[in-house]
């Protein structure tokens, strides 16, 4: 179970997440949404350890992680894509997958013993990578260099990076961000894939309410920094405040033009949901 008990963080006089207390369990896909400037990302960056909270607290499985580094958190089963790819360019395809397993797995390895045994736990350390790379079908590209993969193979290979962490939570920040219409179904494809694990939590930041639709088990909506909404999708979607404030319908039937002004301190009707 990942939580986080009143995560807040403040830029100056800006609160950029305020006060947000939520819980995922193992075994569902929660999408966080909200338009631009909501603190998605910042939420994020603060559960995986990238901004250090002003005040509150992330926990997994009961464990605080709150003190700990990103590196420390992702040791600690936390794995995060980027919405920029975040790879080794000028190794294999391979070589980026062994060196996740080898950070994850003690052995001879760390400790510079005989090459005999060295040579024995790199074999079984290039076995694990391989299998991993046939879980997201990219076998085929293993000695390929990273920087001359194209975006969405690249998008695919971060996926396989979090496999071989053996992460316990998935954290997919716009997954099909910069992808091509050929490319994205093939990243959606592997989180429906991962979401048949139902030891995994995944959690999604996306704009695209189709995939949330399809994918999320659970739909949070984060604005000004603040959590306003949470629920299955149908009830979150159906929601008044997402109808009229992010997703510019009006659940009455009129267009977002014929609805009376948004309420103060809410997106202007018609904004859509959108990356920070």
């Amino acid at each position: 179970m990942l939580e986080t008990r009143g995560l807040t963080i403040r830029f100056g006089g800006h609160v950029a997440v305020n006060d947000v207390t939520c819980s995922f369990a193992p075994g569902t896909l929660t999408a966080i949404v909200g338009p631009n400037g909501a603190g998605k990302t910042t939420y994020f960056n603060l559960i995986s350890g990238q901004l250090k909270a002003t005040s509150g607290a992330v926990l997994l499985d009961g464990q605080d992680l709150s003190g700990m580094n990103a590196s420390a958190r992702t040791r600690a089963g936390l794995g995060r894509a980027f919405q920029l790819t975040n790879l080794f360019p000028n190794l294999t395809v391979l070589e980026n997958v062994r060196l996740a397993v080898q950070a994850t797995r003690a052995g001879p390895h760390h400790h510079g013993l005989n090459l005999w045994s060295i040579w024995s736990d790199h074999k079984a350390l290039t076995r694990r990578a391989e299998e991993v790379l046939e879980a997201v079908a990219m076998s085929d590209k293993e000695h390929m260099p990273v920087a001359g993969l194209p975006h969405g193979d690249q998008r695919k290979l971060e996926v396989a990076l979090l496999m071989a962490l053996e992460s316990s939570v998935f954290m997919f920040d716009e997954p099909t961000a910069g992808m091509s219409a050929d490319e994205a179904p093939v990243i959606l494809n592997l989180i429906r894939q991962l979401r048949l694990d139902k030891s995994k939590t995944i959690l999604l930041v996306e704009h695209k309410m189709d995939v949330v639709r399809e994918l999320a088990d659970r739909i949070i909506v984060l604005h000004n920094g603040t959590l306003v909404a949470d629920g299955e999708p149908a009830e979150v979607i159906a929601s008044p405040i997402v109808q009229e404030a992010y997703l510019g319908v009006n659940p009455q039937g009129a267009s977002a033009q014929d609805v009376a002004p948004p309420q103060p301190g809410l997106p202007p009707q018609g904004g859509r949901i959108s990356a920070p």
